[in-house]
Parts: structure tokens; sequence; C-alpha cells
């Protein structure tokens, strides 16, 4: 190219460049310059949203403001690759400015959110822990609490965790651990309604077996025994009509039928005196009970055959009505504890052949 022809090129370059921005080009330059300060400001809101909490609580807010972000800082880097003269941030800018707006809303989101976890964990808490209260009120003495206590203890213990939790501001796993607390509270409810359930079941049986051993007592004009495992009771009949009773304590898992050795319920049934012991006992004085008898083996048998307990059980045996009681809980591996003294005044009637009926529950005796 000629230098005048070059030159006059350049000339015409320029003169169309002054057309442009006089004529409109200004709409254009005006955005001409980089919103640097956009960027910072949504960098800054959005690391101010990532403190508060939202990537827990508000993620999907934080992740629009943050592709909102990205978005904007592309946009702005792919202006800045163009001429000055055809460079426009407005896009950019506003791209910016909506992920400083998401990242905004994202922090008050996730600040709304534990705001209401905190509220909530501390509210529910004193409930649960009262409801604990309670059980453990209702379950003292009771013949459910063994088989309960592990529950009881686990909501505790979950109780534990969250005012920790909750103490360094986790609420959502202060809350979970509420959760769990709350579930094996509802485990206890489940299990004092089966018991509740079973004890329905079974209580015609019970009433029949008491009816049969006072009228066995009234017909022969005979001493006989009835424990009550739920009264904790054990009581002394004579010619059918109630002579004495006792305070019993019974084995520690004594809310069902015993079903095999060492399972620490006390046996529900009709038995005999076998044996007495009024020395060499191992707890004080003793009256030896005929278990396992007939109908014990036909139930162990059967539980065996149906898969209940299992093939190498045994049944055991060496069911007493004995001494050293008195410690106000349910503690024997299977007898009927009474106090030193009351063993003393029981031995006063109670000799080999006197019957012992054991039922879980009666409704109308004595």
């Amino acid at each position: 190219m000629k230098p005048r022809f070059r030159n006059y090129l350049y000339r015409g370059v320029r003169y169309a460049l002054g057309v442009l921005v006089g004529g409109g080009i200004l709409t254009l330059t005006s955005c001409a310059e980089p919103p640097t300060q956009s960027l910072e400001s949504a960098r800054a809101s959005l690391e101010e949203a990532a403190l508060s909490g939202a990537l827990d609580y508000a993620e999907p807010s934080y992740r629009a403001a943050e592709a909102l972000l990205r978005s904007g800082w592309l946009e702005m880097a792919r202006q800045n690759g163009r001429i000055f003269a055809f460079r426009n941030y407005q896009d950019a800018d506003s791209l910016l400015a909506l992920a400083r707006e998401w990242a905004e809303k994202a922090a008050r989101q996730a600040s709304d959110s534990l705001a209401t976890l905190q509220g909530g964990v501390g509210s529910v808490i004193p409930l649960v822990e009262q409801q604990l209260e309670q059980w453990e009120s209702a379950l003292e003495g009771s013949l459910v609490y063994y088989e309960a206590k592990d529950d009881w203890q686990s909501a505790h213990l979950q109780l534990d965790i969250a005012r920790r939790l909750t103490d360094r501001e986790e609420y959502e796993e202060a809350f979970r651990a509420v959760q769990r607390a709350r579930a094996h509270i509802e485990h206890i409810s489940e299990l004092v309604d089966n018991h509740a359930a079973d004890e329905s079941r079974q209580l015609k049986v019970w009433r029949d077996w008491v009816n049969q051993t006072v009228k066995e007592s009234r017909r022969k004009g005979t001493y006989a025994v009835v424990v009550d495992k739920t009264a904790h009771k054990t009581y002394l009949l004579k010619d059918g009509k109630l002579k004495k009773s006792y305070n019993s304590e019974l084995g520690y898992n004594s809310a069902r039928q015993k079903l095999f050795s060492g399972d620490a319920a006390t046996p529900e049934g009709r038995y005999r005196v076998v044996r007495e012991r009024h020395k060499g006992s191992q707890f004080y004085k003793a009256l030896l009970l005929d278990y396992p008898n007939d109908e014990d083996r036909q139930r162990f048998a059967h539980n065996k055959q149906n898969g209940i307990i299992s093939q190498r059980a045994k049944i055991g045996g060496l069911i007493e009505i004995h001494g050293e009681g008195g410690k106000n809980r349910d503690w024997t591996e299977g007898c009927v504890a009474l106090t030193n003294s009351d063993m003393d005044d029981l031995m006063k009637y109670v000799s080999e052949g006197t019957p012992v009926t054991i039922v879980r529950k009666s409704d109308q005796w004595p």
C-alpha cells in the first residue's frame, strides 16, 4: 500500500470513529469501565453468606449467587478482551448485582433457619427431659423397667449431646440428637403398650390359677402362697382367706414369663414347695419350688421348636422363695426374695407340698 493512500485510510477510520462517538457510541462507552467494585461487593457478600451458614441452611440460594458471580466475572473477562471502544460491561454489572442480591438472600435465609432451629431445639429439649422424668417415675418399681432401661439411658445420652451441640451453635445436629432421644422414648412407650397388651391376653389364665389355689386352700383347710409380681407382694392364705402379706423382690427381668436359664425372669405358674432350707441356703433361708414343672417343659419345647429361644438354651431350675430381700429393687436371678424376718415368719406356716402360685398380675384378689 502506498504511503499516501495509507494516510488517507487512517484519517478515514479516525473520522468514522469520531462520527460513531458523536452519534451514539456513548451508549457503549458509558459502560466501558470494568465493574470491579460490583465484583468485589458480590464476592464479599458471598463470603458473608458462607460464614453465616448458608452452605448448610440456604444452599440453593448460595449456589445461585455463586453461579451468578461466576457468570458475571466471565462476562467481564470477555469484555476485557474486546477493543476498548466496543467494550460493554452492562451485562457483567447486572450479573454481579444479582449475585450480591442472592448472596444476601442466602445469608438472611441461613440466619432465619438458624434462629428457627435454635428456638426449636431450645424449646424441645426441656419437653423431652420432662417426658423422661415422667417415664422414670412411671417405670420405678415396674416390671418393664429392666427392658426399658437401655432406651431410657440412651435418650438421656442423646439429650446431653444435644445440649453440648447447642452450646456450640450446631443446631441442626442438636435437633437430630433430640429426634434420636424421642425415638428412644417412643420405644419405651411401645414396650409398655406391648406389656399391657400381653397382660390383657393372659389375665384370665392368671385369674384361674389364683382361684384354683384359693379353692384348694379352702377345701383342704391348708396354707397356700400366691405371688403377685406386679404388686411385688407374696400373700399367705389359710382356708382360702388372706392371712398375711409380705413385700417381695423378683428377678431383675420379670416383665415376661421365664423362657430359659439365665434370663433373670421369675417364672409364672402353679408350683409346690419341694424342700425347706432352714440352713445352707445362699440367701439365708429358702423354700425350693418344683420349677420346671410339666407345663414349663412343654412351653420350653414349644419355644425351641418355633425359634423363640436358642436350640442351645437350657430350661434352668433352683427357683426359690428366699431371704436377703429388702433392697427395694428387683435383683434376683429369678427367685422371689423376702426380708429375713419375713422369711422366718413365712416358714412357720409353709412346708413341703404347700402350693405356690406365681402370677404376673392379679386383678381380683386379694
